[in-house]
């Protein structure tokens, strides 16, 4: 997956087509991804007792749901395009994630 915690992306298909956020989690065994006020779902919660004898009170809870990492775009920080990531060996023969457009090194 060349897609990685704390990169930018934007969503290229679905309800949030053209909206950029980071990414906050990556779920390589799935191929999905988490991005940061995107894909939001609502989720009703039971009431439960708490701690002390408490009871907490029922309530909808928002959250970002899982993206499949096919409908995400990598966006490069130098150039500010979308961009498919290439690989690229360095002299140590380590790979190093590349923007094509301005050949910019995103990181391992």
């Amino acid at each position: 997956m060349r897609i990685k915690k704390g990169d930018t992306v934007e969503v290229i298909a679905g309800k949030d087509r053209g909206k950029r956020g980071e990414v906050l989690r990556v779920l390589p065994k799935v191929n999905r991804v988490v991005v940061q006020g995107l894909n939001l779902r609502k989720k009703h919660q039971r009431a439960r007792p708490g701690a002390g004898g408490r009871q907490l009170a029922p309530e909808i809870v928002t959250f970002e749901g899982a993206l499949d990492a096919a409908n995400v775009m990598l966006i490069c920080p130098k150039c500010g395009e979308r961009v498919r990531v290439r690989r690229k060996r360095d002299e140590d023969g380590a790979a190093a994630r590349v923007c094509p457009e301005c050949e910019n090194v995103l990181g391992r």
